[in-house]
């Protein structure tokens, strides 16, 4: 099995910063994209960035320029450093991996597809 751990949420005012931190566990041999979603009260899930295997990152609009998704391979770590934060960036926010690949007893490997952390809340008061 395989688990997505998430830390760093918390109550910041507009305009401060905030650390997100996703640990993935299990007998990872690899993994592939990982990244952060969001979902605000009464909305839909939104993805708000993501980093690939090969290193190249990718965002929402409405972030780009705050946010940076960066991650340790070595840690199987994913982070997200929120700056300039603002009231509308209010949300639980969720780690994603699309794809896992396990150490297995009985196959020797399998895969896993996507695996979601439990949620870290964010809260921007104005």
């Amino acid at each position: 099995q395989v688990q997505l751990v998430e830390s760093g949420g918390g109550l910041v005012q507009a305009g401060g910063s905030l650390r997100l931190s996703c640990a993935a566990s299990g007998s990872i041999l690899n993994i592939n994209t990982m990244g952060w979603y969001r979902q605000a009260p009464g909305k839909q899930r939104e993805l708000v960035a993501v980093v690939l295997s090969g290193g190249s990152s990718e965002y929402t609009d409405s972030v780009k320029g705050r946010f940076t998704i960066s991650r340790d391979l070595a840690k199987k770590t994913v982070y997200l450093q929120m700056n300039n934060l603002k009231p509308e960036d209010t949300a639980v926010y969720y780690c994603n991996v699309d794809w896992v690949l396990l150490r297995d007893q009985a196959m020797g490997a399998k895969s896993v597809y996507d695996v979601w952390g439990q949620g870290t809340q964010v809260t921007v008061s104005s």
